[in-house]
C-alpha cells in the first residue's frame, strides 16, 4: 500500500486529506510542523509527501532540503500564496509538482497518481526514444528523425534544452534549473534565452508550434515534456 505522509498546519485540511486518501486506498501519516514531518518520514519512510509551504517551525523550503538529503521520494508542494517565487525555489529545492490552495480534492489526487507514475517509471532503465509530434528522438544517439525519414538538425544547445526536458517526462523544470544546467549558474536569470530556443524547438519539432502539444510552457515557472 502507497504510503502518504502530509504535511500541513491547518487541522482541517489534515482531516479532509486523511478522509478521501484513506478512502481511496492510501496509508496516511500526518505531521502539523516541519520538525514532526522530518521525524515521521525518518521513522515511517513515506513514499509520497504532501507538503505545505508555510509551516509554524520551518519553511516548506527546508523540509524538502531535509528529505532530499537521504530521499527521493516525490513531494508535491501546497502553496496559498499567488505568486511563483516560493513555488520556483521549492520545485529547485527538489519538489516534484505544486498545487496552489485552495485545491479540488479530485486534482491533488490526479496529481498524486502524475508523480507516482512518473517516479516508478524513474526506478526502471530510461527508454532511449521519446515522440514530439510526428518525431522520433533518440536520446542515446543524438538524433530526431521524422516519420518520413528524413533527419532533424539540432544545435548543441538545442540539444542540451530538449534532453532536460525530455529526461523528466511530465515534471516541471524550472527556469533557473534549465538555465543552470544548460548554460551555467551565471545564467540563470537569462529567461529570453529559453524563450528563443524553446520556440525554435517547437518550430522544428511541434505539429502546430503555436499550440505546442509536448513542449509546455507554464508561465512564470518553467517548461514540461508531455508525452
Amino acid at each position: 500500500m502507497t504510503r502518504i505522509l502530509v504535511v500541513d498546519d491547518e487541522p482541517q485540511i489534515l482531516r479532509a486529506l486523511r478522509i478521501n486518501l484513506r478512502a481511496r486506498g492510501y496509508d496516511v501519516d500526518l505531521a502539523a510542523t516541519g520538525a514532526a514531518a522530518l521525524k515521521t518520514a525518518a521513522s515511517h519512510p513515506p513514499d509520497l509527501v504532501v507538503l505545505d509551504l508555510g509551516l509554524p517551525d520551518l519553511h516548506g523550503v527546508d523540509v524538502i532540503r531535509g528529505l532530499r538529503g537521504w530521499t527521493t521520494v516525490p513531494i508535491i508542494v501546497l502553496s496559498g500564496r499567488a505568486g511563483s517565487d516560493d513555488k520556483v525555489t521549492a520545485l529547485d529545492a527538489g519538489a516534484d509538482d505544486y498545487v496552489t490552495k485552495p485545491f479540488g480534492i479530485d486534482e491533488l489526487l490526479a496529481r498524486i497518481r502524475a508523480v507516482t507514475r512518473r517516479h516508478s517509471h524513474d526506478t526502471e532503465a530510461p527508454g532511449p526514444t521519446a515522440r514530439i509530434g510526428r518525431h522520433t528522438v533518440d536520446l542515446a544517439a543524438r538524433t530526431v528523425t521524422r516519420d518520413d525519414g528524413a533527419a532533424v538538425r539540432l544545435t548543441p544547445t538545442q540539444w542540451g534544452v530538449l534532453e532536460q526536458l525530455l529526461r523528466n517526462p511530465g515534471k516541471l523544470i524550472t527556469q533557473r534549473q534549465l538555465l543552470r544546467d544548460v548554460w551555467g549558474p551565471e545564467y540563470q536569470n537569462e529567461t529570453n534565452y529559453l524563450r528563443q530556443y524553446l520556440a525554435q524547438l517547437r518550430r522544428k519539432l511541434e505539429t502546430d508550434p503555436a499550440r505546442p502539444r509536448h513542449l509546455i510552457t507554464e508561465p512564470g515557472m518553467g517548461y514540461r515534456y508531455r508525452p
